[in-house]
């Protein structure tokens, strides 16, 4: 690596709420060469992190402008009231807007929620965050409707929190956040968002293991570019390696197997290969070249080189294998 390179890594901006602690170990197990930094931000920043250079991706909610950013939906979040644990709503296991109608609900200016009307009765003032949003429920001045993720960061222990319905709703068979994704209690639509500009590699890593792919997919990139860089360097050595072992494995069986020193024929012309043969079928006739079974053994270009030896030796013809 030279002065100038800068190692690859990755940066991930989320919003209150979101927990992309699966993600990043996933991420550290596929791609352990490149860091992930987790860049935390509130939910107004997150699309200007992104348009600055400050962040690679982002979980965030939607909705998000789309000139310039991309985003995939990734789930919706249920929609719930914080509530006092002394109040009487904590009596029951879910409350619906109509519950609410005589209440004080107050409205954060960092909501996320798409109302049309929000629900109860609007504060005097607007709470800057929903920090302070939730700090106001606790000294009693109202109640707050935030997705749960919220609900459960600024947890207390003198607060709790109940599922919100429509009004006249009833359960459905397919769960509780099904009944509130209707247009009169909106849920937080989570995205993964990036620029679209910047749709690099290792974002379209990224959006493989939100999206639950596999390591071998072939949807996404193949490799990422440190990956790759290293599966290239275990090939040029494996190959090294290789052919190191082949070089040695047939002058060295050769040698050692079918030499005079190792013994029969036999073993020459199965372990030896070529060269080892020719040794064997040399020795082979040194000692007189006595039949066929002893040149076969040796090979045919063995046995004919022993059977020369062999005479050469002994002052005689050798005899024909």
């Amino acid at each position: 690596m030279t002065g100038s390179e800068v190692p690859p890594s990755f940066r991930l901006a989320y919003v209150p709420g979101m927990t992309p602690t699966k993600w990043v170990r996933i991420w550290n197990e596929r791609l352990a060469g490149v860091p992930l930094t987790l860049v935390a931000v509130t939910a107004a920043e997150a699309a200007d992190a992104l348009r600055h250079g400050a962040a690679d991706a982002a979980l965030l909610r939607l909705p998000v402008d789309r000139a310039d950013l991309s985003a995939i939906p990734l789930y919706t979040e249920t929609t719930v009231v914080v509530i006092p644990k002394d109040h009487v709503g904590a009596a029951v296991e879910e409350l619906s807007v109509a519950d609410l109608a005589d209440e004080i609900v107050l409205h954060p200016l960092d909501d996320t929620l798409e109302w049309e009307r929000p629900p109860g009765r609007p504060a005097f003032e607007r709470p800057a965050t929903t920090a302070d949003a939730v700090e106001l429920v606790a000294a009693g001045v109202g109640l707050l409707v935030v997705p749960q993720s919220l609900a459960r960061l600024y947890h207390r222990k003198d607060l709790t929190y109940r599922p919100l319905t429509a009004p006249d709703e009833e359960p459905s068979a397919a769960g509780p956040e099904s009944a509130l994704s209707g247009p009169s209690v909106p849920g937080s639509r989570v995205a993964l968002s990036w620029p679209e500009a910047r749709t690099t590699d290792l974002v379209e890593e990224f959006i493989g293991i939100v999206r639950g792919r596999t390591v071998n997919s072939t949807r996404g990139p193949k490799k990422a570019p440190v990956a790759q860089e290293a599966a290239g360097r275990s090939t040029r050595g494996g190959g090294g390696a290789a052919r190191g072992a082949s070089a040695g494995g047939s002058k060295g069986g050769g040698t050692k197997s079918g030499g005079t020193k190792g013994g029969g024929p036999r073993s020459g012309a199965r372990s030896g290969g070529a060269k080892g043969g020719a040794r064997t079928g040399g020795g082979t006739g040194a000692g007189g070249g006595r039949s066929a079974k002893g040149a076969k053994s040796g090979g045919s270009t063995g046995g004919a080189k022993g059977s020369g030896k062999g005479t050469a030796k002994r002052g005689r013809p050798g005899r024909a294998s």
